[in-house]
């Protein structure tokens, strides 16, 4: 018999203390074996985050605690009872971990080479700097960093989601560890990355005899690389079952509601011929590239090189490609978050040239949902301040009006106006998306860049997410720039696609006519890395 190299046994975890204490783990028993990839699979809020977490006692304390008899056994010792320092040895070193959210993960002071080899200096120690330096170039090679050299001095803010999700992926295999927790690792990648990154994964399982603790909301991807899968709903696994079981012959009925949910049906069709709410002429954003002593600009980085189109009132405009391609920096520089050449109509008026005071008053109506939920939620304010900022930075309703604005939109994300007085890290992945897209939501504006508001959701609620932004376009005739690297959701939310490749467009039209007959050999490779996600 298989000896487990993981064993949790009655585990639970709670928040909070007397009438306001929360539940998170109900008593869940979990083994994984050694060279075993173990997903495990549940709706946002199911626990599954908190389990991880739990494994390397990486939850706030005293705010989370432990009752009961719980343990967490790893090869013979238990985690829970085992000593600061004999722990410190354990985390990075035999078990590694890639976190959801990298760019709160990753310091923002350091460069990247600094924060790759951090973890082998202090496992392995006696290192020269030029040893690290080498490690950390060939980590970065190992994950598919195009021009590994010279992102090594670079800063987490210079590079783009995907490359910073690949990053925290080298850091947690720096010391070669038996066990790979892995929460979301392929949240911010574009799907042909996604499928490059796993079968890295599956092969240095394969070649450390590495296991690997996969939590996933993505079932293709479960599908194709568990060897086991674990169901959690409200704090409980509710099914452990061999991979290829669960999806042949689910046995619980949660499970069951888990395959069947899929985003579905497709936006209201535009009515009239209006003209463009959005316009943009030959954008550019080029960052210089310096190098001497006196910084001279000697190249540029072309993120966007010369991008044309429009979105009109109540459209949605999809915008996909790898990451590093552009998309996010494009949306960016439509809000003027970015400077940038070229021409921007918003409304007819030429953002370029507004003054700020002019261009404040503007971005009431243009609203953004940024990638990484938690890194633009401030720690220090309630879900209720956090939502009700920026109805207070326009003077909009009375204190009472506000309030219940905030509770309306809250509702209208899915989540009870009961949660108005806790703070963005007693949530979820999904559940702090939820309140990003409510924040930009309270301030009913004409056009929302949605950078990826999915990618950390599970399937279920990516379906409810996407229902809620269709209804609203209708009620509110918003129009949407939506990035993603997901071509389920694009095609059930945008009403046309703009596929972008190192910061060009290669490829657009209508979303069905763009994702069943494609004519660009890029986008057609996109389409088949989607097939295999």
């Amino acid at each position: 018999m298989i000896k487990p190299l993981l064993e949790i046994k009655d585990l639970s975890v709670a928040f909070g203390s007397g009438v306001e204490r929360v539940l998170a783990v109900d008593r869940i028993t979990l083994t994984i074996n050694p060279r075993e990839t173990m997903a495990l699979v549940g709706e946002s809020g199911s626990g599954k985050s908190v389990t991880a977490h739990s494994i390397l006692r990486l939850l706030p304390y005293p705010e989370a605690c432990h009752p009961g008899n719980g343990e967490i056994v790893f090869d013979g010792d238990n985690l829970l009872k085992l000593s600061e320092k004999k722990l410190q040895a354990i985390r990075g070193g035999r078990i590694g971990m890639i976190f959801q959210e990298p760019m709160t993960s990753l310091n923002p002071l350091h460069t990247i080479v600094r924060q790759v080899s951090e973890s082998i200096r202090l496992h392995r120690g006696g290192s020269r700097r030029r040893e690290l330096r080498s490690r950390a170039q060939e980590l970065l090679e190992l994950v598919g960093i195009d021009d590994a050299a010279r992102r090594l001095d670079a800063f987490p803010h210079q590079l783009s989601g995907g490359q910073r999700q690949r990053v925290m992926i080298a850091m947690a295999l720096a010391n070669e560890p038996d066990l790979l927790i892995a929460d979301e690792p392929t949240t911010a990648l574009d799907v042909t990355v996604q499928a490059q990154v796993l079968d890295l994964l599956s092969s240095l399982k394969e070649r450390l005899g590495m296991a690997i603790l996969l939590i996933t909301h993505d079932l293709g991807i479960v599908r194709h690389h568990a060897d086991r899968v674990a169901v959690m709903t409200d704090g409980r696994i509710v099914e452990v079952r061999p991979c290829e079981n669960i999806f042949t012959r689910p046995l619980h009925s949660y499970t069951k509601k888990l395959l069947a949910a899929e985003p579905e049906g497709s936006p209201q069709p535009l009515s009239g011929d209006a003209a463009p709410l959005l316009k943009t002429e030959d954008v550019k954003v080029w960052f210089p590239i310096k190098k001497g002593f006196f910084k001279k600009t000697v190249d540029h980085v072309k993120a966007v090189d010369g991008v044309s189109f429009d979105i009109k009132p109540g459209e949605s405009l999809g915008l996909v490609g790898e990451s590093g391609s552009g998309k996010s920096t494009l949306g960016y520089a439509l809000l003027r978050l970015l400077p940038a050449e070229g021409k921007i109509f918003f409304a007819d008026q030429d953002l370029s040239r507004i003054k700020p005071e002019k261009m404040r008053s503007l971005r009431r109506k243009l609203q953004v949902v940024f990638q990484d939920p938690f890194a633009s939620l401030s720690p220090r304010l309630t879900v209720g301040q956090i939502v009700a900022e920026g109805l207070e930075l326009h003077n909009i309703g009375t204190a009472p009006e506000r309030q219940q604005l905030v509770a309306d939109t809250l509702a209208e994300v899915g989540l009870e106006k009961g949660l108005m007085r806790r703070y963005p890290h007693e949530f979820s992945g999904g559940q702090r998306q939820r309140i990003a897209i409510a924040r930009a939501l309270v301030l009913k504006p004409e056009l929302i860049v949605l950078d990826e508001p999915t990618s950390s959701l599970d399937r279920s609620v990516q379906a409810q997410v996407i229902d809620l932004l269709r209804d609203l376009q209708m009620k509110h005739n918003f129009a949407y720039l939506f990035i993603s690297h997901d071509l389920k959701v694009v095609k059930a939310l945008c009403h046309r696609v703009m596929v972008l490749h190192h910061g060009r467009v290669v490829e657009s039209g209508p979303v069905d006519s763009v994702l069943h007959n494609p004519q660009d050999p890029y986008t057609q490779t996109l389409l088949a890395a989607a097939l295999l996600t």
